[in-house]
């Protein structure tokens, strides 16, 4: 069984800068992603990256500005965001599976606030 733990959160003033962590105990998978959650608003697409350093993907709305990578041998996922915006205030999640449809796990979940 795997368990994914999030951390790195918090609060920072815009164009600031946070690194979220997702540690992974357990087995390992192949896909890993980043969704996020603003009040009112359903979970969104962030990030993914899959077995190939190079193969990553992200929303357009944060293309340029975070970036996605995994240490395997950690089995950690990271998630540099550059250039916050009051919008990126969410609760992101760290999830996990075999491909990008098949994201059976999920982690609690991790604050980040951005202020103007």
């Amino acid at each position: 069984q795997l368990q994914l733990v999030e951390s790195g959160g918090g609060a920072v003033q815009a164009w600031g800068s946070l690194r979220l962590s997702c540690a992974g105990t357990g087995r390992t998978f192949s896909t890993y992603a980043w969704f996020r959650q603003a009040p009112g608003k359903e979970r969104e697409f962030v990030a993914r990256i899959s077995p190939n350093v190079g193969d990553t993907y992200y929303a357009d709305s944060v293309k340029g500005r975070f970036t996605i990578s995994r240490d395997n041998a950690k089995n950690t996922v990271y998630l540099q965001m550059n250039s916050l915006k009051p919008e990126d205030t969410a609760v992101y999640y760290c999830a996990a599976g075999i491909a990008p449809s098949l994201l059976q796990y999920w982690g609690q979940g991790t604050q980040v606030t951005v202020s103007s």
